[in-house]
């Protein structure tokens, strides 16, 4: 009975597995991206004037000056405002020494994110066509945000976002922010969430450019003001409204926030992993499945049994896995040997989503920059 269901567990995670290689919007592809050349004068100096960047930034001294400094590279004409959420640091003196018009803000209303509220008070100092989310930690390459209004005024785009790349600088770095935004790009793929007619939305919080109008008009933060994942539901929002958006991938955006330990990452993931399940049971018990079929049964099914059609199983599962993560493996510059951990990669992550869960069910909606977001059922 228990190698039946193996057997029958390893095969449905085959077919899972190349279901994705098969699909026709290539989940796994690399081909949505938008780079600069940085050895190239891009900047255009009468464009860039006519966009206001918003940073919230709450105990961000270690990362702000960096991230504006990048900023201030795209050009001398762009506003930046710095909306220091109650930081207990040198948040807003670093923004200051860097030119950057600093608000303090207040602590958030009930129901609000801190991160939200910040942007909702940054946003009313806003008076230029196009306003940037960016974050604290995003290091922008001179010129890029010249393509990204290019981009947005050349193909008539309300929202137009970077997936910036991750730290990949130690071990678990390495193991597990190339995986990260693969599987983000499974969940969003890209290719459904630009096209208009298609109900997939997505965006990357860290680097959003985007009409001011289209931000005020779809009720701006308001109207998303106790999401946490909050640029996806604002990417959502603009399409709904029947304006267009982008997103791609781009080494021209960095996040130079390391993760050091296992830990920050486990944190990171778990904030938003059970919302992602819409914080339900079943969905937790159909991902648990799902990922057990595929990132254990199917490419280890041969363990349990010795006939030639679980091998093969096993073996058109490996050669899935690695034909789906080499793409993000060459694009980030990394070793496609790194495909290999993928079984210990998606255990991983299923772990952080179970501890999301486990957070929900105790009360504990999120934990994030010190503040608790408490759950339902706690309320």
């Amino acid at each position: 009975m228990l190698v039946e269901l193996v057997n029958y567990l390893s095969v449905f995670g085959a077919l899972c597995w190349w279901l994705l290689v098969l699909f026709p919007w290539r989940p796994w592809s690399t081909h949505e991206k938008i780079e600069t050349q940085v050895h190239e004068k891009v900047i255009l100096e009468e464009m860039l004037s006519d966009i206001t960047v918003l940073i919230p930034a709450r105990n961000e001294g270690p990362y702000i000056g960096h991230t504006l400094r990048g900023v201030r590279a795209q050009s001398e004409n762009v506003h930046i405002i710095v909306i220091d959420d109650q930081s207990v640091d040198d948040t807003a003196e670093q923004a200051r020494k860097c030119g950057a018009q600093v608000l303090l803000g207040t602590a958030p209303p009930a129901g609000w994110s801190g991160k939200l509220w910040a942007l909702e008070q940054g946003l009313r100092e806003v008076k230029t066509q196009y306003t940037l989310l960016l974050d604290a930690d995003i290091e922008l390459a001179p010129g890029i945000v010249s393509e990204l209004q290019r981009k947005a005024c050349n193909e008539n785009l309300a929202l137009v976002s970077l997936m910036a790349e991750p730290p990949m600088d130690n071990f678990i770095e390495r193991l597990l922010m190339p995986a990260f935004i693969l599987f983000f790009k499974l969940l969003y793929p890209f290719r459904l969430a630009n096209k208009t007619e298609s109900r997939v939305a997505a965006a990357a919080g860290g680097c959003i450019l985007v009409k001011t109008q289209a931000l005020r008009t779809t009720g701006a933060f308001a109207n998303l003001h106790n999401a946490l994942i909050d640029d996806c539901t604002l990417a959502a929002h603009i399409k709904r409204s029947g304006l267009r958006t982008f997103i791609g991938l781009s080494r021209a955006a960095r996040s130079h926030r390391g993760y050091q330990k296992l830990k920050p990452i486990w944190e990171m993931v778990a904030r938003t992993a059970f919302t992602q399940l819409r914080y339900s049971l079943v969905l937790l018990i159909i991902c648990t499945l799902i990922m057990i079929s595929m990132f254990w049964m199917a490419p280890f099914a041969f363990m349990l049994s010795t006939t030639l059609e679980v091998y093969i199983v096993s073996i058109l599962t490996w050669a899935a896995m690695f034909f789906i993560y080499l793409p993000t493996l060459f694009y980030y510059q990394r070793s496609p040997l790194w495909a290999g951990a993928l079984p210990v990669i998606g255990i991983l992550y299923l772990a952080m989503t179970w501890t999301s869960a486990l957070r929900y069910w105790r009360g504990e909606r999120a934990l994030w920059k010190d503040r608790r977001y408490e759950s339902k059922t706690n309320t």
